[in-house]
């Protein structure tokens, strides 16, 4: 049995689409600047708010916009229809080659607790307010443009994807990402070779490495199947995923003395975990945050740490609020410092990135991560694959 399908009705990139996922920007003003060069871009549809000329207008009141530029896209051509396809994935970069599986998965497969049955384990926090946008956007365009990262934890698919790959041919699609590395996907049609790629994908258990807010969004709006790239663990790497608080509830010196933090010279993301940086008022600090011996390591890990004893009781902020920025990995550790530098923050956290082997044992043991605390590369790129939702119900 796989919980992996094809995608009744796919709209495969002509060119022109492709885009970073909505939720991989530490400032809204830089997908303002990618829609203003390329009005073609999937973000055009997937945050029509900061579209130029939208800017000031809320996200509801934008969606009509969003339905018309996709309208537009596919009826000058910049999507192709597929019928009952998969969609072969090979990303290839300076930091190696990473395969994957355009597919649909049963949203009903989703599990977020270890008396919850399902093959796709989700277990990290998540905004709300993000996911009602996600769920709005879905029904107000009927189509998905963003897939959902799934990590498969069973042998076979990465070999399998390779040798696929490498005997398909020129790619139906070919797009560059903002560090270099190029994307290429493949339709495949039904035959042996789909059915045998959509039982390696969807056979074992499934972690959702990226997407939450969209798997969630997929079952707040009762959906029947998702879209997602199935990978593997030997594709993906972990970077780290750091914060900026805009605005400081107490004075500096107070807070270093709160945290017992101790000057260093550098400022960079350590290494592996157990210390954390912090950059304010033109210095750096390294800081070992107190662990708690009767709580489960999850809760031990860096990034739960920083969110309960920084965030919460050093600074007295809840995790959503709007002076904490969540920071991926494609900013290095001196954006973040720059920011504090330049006055648009008052303090950088410079956390070490969760390992692989980490978030597959703390997802498999049913443990919950905190919000935004693995930045997973190479990421899918948006744009490049969506699906109909019309033909999957």
């Amino acid at each position: 049995m796989t919980i992996a399908h094809p995608i009744a009705k796919a709209w495969l990139s002509a060119g022109g689409t492709g885009a970073q996922n909505y939720d991989e920007f530490a400032d809204d003003a830089e997908i303002t600047a990618i829609i203003a060069a390329n009005p073609t871009s999937a973000l055009a549809v997937e945050m029509p708010h900061r579209a130029p000329e939208n800017l000031g207008r809320s996200f509801t009141a934008s969606l009509p916009d969003a339905v018309t530029r996709l309208a537009r896209a596919k009826d000058a051509g910049r999507y192709a229809a597929h019928d009952d396809i998969v969609a072969l994935y090979r990303i290839t970069g300076e930091d190696g080659t990473a395969y994957g599986l355009w597919t649909m998965i049963e949203t009903g497969q989703i599990s977020t607790s270890a008396d919850q049955p399902g093959l796709v384990i989700r277990n990290e926090d998540v905004f709300l307010e993000k996911v009602r946008e996600r769920v709005a956007l879905a029904n107000a365009t009927r189509h998905l443009l963003s897939p959902v990262l799934l990590l498969q934890t069973a042998d076979g698919l990465h070999a399998a994807l390779a040798e696929a790959t490498a005997a398909a041919g020129p790619a139906d699609v070919t797009d560059t990402d903002q560090a270099g590395r190029t994307h290429e996907v493949w339709a495949l049609g039904p035959g042996p070779r789909q059915a045998e790629l959509l039982a390696l994908a969807g056979g074992g258990e499934l972690v959702v490495a990226d997407g939450n807010h969209r798997s969630l969004a997929a079952q707040t709006a009762g959906l029947d199947r998702f879209l997602a790239v199935v990978t593997t663990p030997a594709s993906v790497t972990i970077q780290p995923y750091n914060r900026l608080v805009s605005e400081l509830t107490v004075p500096p010196a107070e807070l270093i003395a709160r945290l017992q933090a101790t000057p260093q010279e550098t400022t960079g993301v350590p290494a592996t975990r157990g210390t954390v940086v912090i950059y304010l008022d033109g210095r750096a600090f390294a800081v070992t945050l107190p662990a708690d011996p009767g709580a489960p390591d999850v809760d031990n890990l860096d990034h739960a740490l920083v969110e309960r004893v920084l965030l919460r009781d050093a600074l007295g902020l809840d995790p959503g609020d709007k002076r904490i920025t969540y920071v991926g990995g494609d900013y290095p550790a001196s954006w973040l410092v720059g920011e504090v530098d330049a006055a648009r923050a008052e303090l950088a956290v410079l956390i070490a990135p969760v390992t692989v082997d980490d978030f597959v044992a703390v997802n498999l043991a049913r443990q919950k991560l905190p919000r935004k605390s693995t930045w997973f590369t190479p990421k899918a790129r948006a744009g490049l694959v969506v699906a109909e939702l019309a033909e999957e119900e």
